[in-house]
Order: structure tokens, then sequence, then C-alpha cells
């Protein structure tokens, strides 16, 4: 029996709004995506997969990275 199983969670992952009932207000997709995030974090960091301190210090040090990169071009462009 070579059956194709249909899994009704692929939908929910790739498009969680697809099935769930809005009870209270929209949350704004920057909102969505940071609760996705830390809950995929959380997840991982119970599993053993990461170091949720770990994690964050590195996305911390990536944010400055960042920061101070886009701070060099604005200056940069302005001279």
């Amino acid at each position: 029996m070579n059956q194709k199983r249909h899994n009704s969670d692929v939908d929910d992952v790739e498009n969680p709004r697809t099935e769930r009932k809005i009870t209270g207000k929209d949350l704004k997709w920057d909102e969505e995506f940071r609760i996705q995030i830390s809950t995929l974090v959380e997840l991982l960091d119970e599993k053993g997969i990461i170091n949720k301190k770990e994690y964050r210090r590195i996305v911390s040090m990536r944010l400055h990275e960042t920061s101070k990169a886009l701070a060099f071009e604005e200056i940069d462009e302005e001279i």
C-alpha cells in the first residue's frame, strides 16, 4: 500500500494563519515574526540543538556589526 500521506501540519508550518481563528488584535508582521523566531529558539534550546545564550550573544554581535556598517555607509554617502 503506497498511499501518499497528507500532512495537514505542513500548511500550518508554512502559513500558520490558515487554520486559526483570530480572537484578539491582529499582530503586525514584525511582531508575529519576532514571536515565531523566539518560539523556535526556545524549542531548539529545549531539545539541546542550540544554546540560547550563545544564540543571543551571536545575534547581538551581528546586530551591532550591521548597525555600525549602516552608520559608516551613511557617513560615507554624506562625504
